[in-house]
């Protein structure tokens, strides 16, 4: 069985990390669940508008998004759980950091693509 993973902060923009790390875990194999409130596909995937419409309990919950964003999204991310949740660079603070150990969230600060095995200019 596949891991499954949601990118917030999907793109379908082919030169941004949210679309790049999307693509990154479909050739890998992963079950992906891209969310962005504005995208209706991107990779032909179905797209979800909040993490509270993702049908799965997660694997991993990667992020693509500014810390403020992210800080406000915490709590959602939390309620649906996840093994892991990766901030990549730039979506990551000290308030964010904060919220996310109180909620008891694995955090993992990187970039995930790298970390899939790809480099993000290859995609």
């Amino acid at each position: 069985m596949s891991k499954k993973v949601a990118v917030i902060g999907a793109s379908a923009n082919p030169n941004k990390y949210g679309h790049k790390a999307v693509k990154a875990y479909l050739k890998r194999g992963y079950t992906v669940y891209p969310i962005n409130h504005k995208e209706k596909e991107i990779l032909g995937l179905k797209v979800y508008q909040s993490i509270k419409d993702v049908p799965d309990r997660l694997d991993i919950v990667s992020v693509y998004l500014p810390p403020q964003i992210t800080l406000k999204l915490l709590p959602d991310i939390a309620a649906k759980g996840c093994d892991e949740l990766w901030l990549n660079p730039g979506a990551e603070s000290e308030e964010v950091l904060a919220k996310a150990k109180e909620l008891g969230l694995n955090v993992i600060q990187a970039c995930n693509i790298i970390n899939v095995g790809y480099h993000p200019d290859d995609l």
